[in-house]
This record gives C-alpha cells, structure tokens and sequence, in this order.
C-alpha cells in the first residue's frame, strides 16, 4: 500500500483541462484538441516523478452522443500526443452516466475519485487535483484532495473574478495547465 508520501499523484480533470471543451461535448477523435501547454505540462509533471490521472464525466455516453470506441480514440489520440510531447497519462477514470441516471461517480460526487484511490491503494489527502469547473474542484475536495482550478475552459469565467462561495476555501487559481505544473513542480523542489 502506498501512501501519498511514496506516490506522487496528481488527478486532472479532462475538458476544458486538458483539451478544449466543448458546449455541445467533444464527441470524436477529431473534435478532441489539447489546450495550448496542456500536454507539456503532463510531461512537466511525469518528468519531475509525478504520475498523471484523468478523472472526468463523460455524459455523452450516457446521452447517446458518442459510445465507448468514439472515447477510446479521443483517448488513443490524447496518449500519442502526450507520448510525442514525452509525457503521459497512466489511467483515465471515467462517469459515462447522464445526470439523471443515479449514480456516485458523476462529479461533484466523489466516487471517481473513491475509485482512483482504490486502484492506487491510497488515501487521497492532500494529492493534488485539477479541474476546470467547481464540480471537479468539490469532488476532489470530498476525499481530501487539494483543490487547483485552472482559468481555461468553464474556468475561464472566474478570470480577473473572486471565486464563489461553492468552491472550497482553499482552492488555488492557475491560468492554466501549464502555470499549474510550473507551480507543483517548483513547491515540489524538483
């Protein structure tokens, strides 16, 4: 069993995070674009020790948008672009529910999180999580994760904006991705 001590974890949110989002979902390979940075600052983080999650809702399969292989290849394009850029992500975590199916995993609720810390056998304190939205942010914090939102995507609203009371005291703003892994990986002294 490791502790977070021994594994260096950081959970990232997907859209709007990682690659552009999208109001009307990304639902395909092609549609699937990283944000400017994103990739480098995975391979930022992984070359500095830390292993790289992905936790995110996927609604538009459980809409009907797109299904399982449409997913698995916006994913197959996201890891062969990060390999180019010399990073990569180890697992991505998922919610294929739409919000009306009843179930734990669809941020805010923590049971993504609850599963990433299963996998890895660890408790989930303090592990760095990143997102883009207050859901992503309020999910990690339910299971003790500290709380990073990053002003691209559905975070771009809160530039230049205090945050709402929704989001947890402690949240720490980043401009983006890139500025986030600037950030863990200088307090991190590595």
């Amino acid at each position: 069993m490791h502790t977070a001590q021994t594994l260096k974890l950081v959970i990232l949110d997907r859209d709007g995070t990682i690659n552009e989002d999208s109001d009307e979902y990304v639902k395909s390979e092609a549609e699937w674009k990283p944000l400017p940075g994103a990739l480098e600052a995975i391979a930022k983080l992984n070359h500095a020790g830390w292993h790289v999650v992905v936790a995110s809702n996927q609604s538009g399969l459980g809409r009907g948008l797109f299904d399982v292989a449409a997913l698995n290849a916006m994913h197959t394009k996201m890891h062969k672009l990060l390999a180019t850029a010399g990073g990569r992500v180890e697992a991505i975590f998922y919610c294929p529910h739409a919000p009306d199916q009843t179930c734990n995993c669809r941020k805010p609720l923590p049971g993504l999180f609850e599963q990433i810390g299963e996998r890895y056998g660890i408790a989930l304190k303090g592990v760095p999580a990143v997102g883009d939205s207050a859901r992503d942010i309020i999910a990690g914090a339910a299971v003790g994760c500290e709380p990073h939102l990053v002003l691209t995507g559905k975070g771009a609203k809160f530039r230049g904006q205090p945050l709402p009371d929704n989001f947890p005291a402690d949240t720490r703003v980043h401009d983006n991705l890139l500025a986030f892994a600037d950030y863990l990986v200088t307090r991190d002294g590595t």
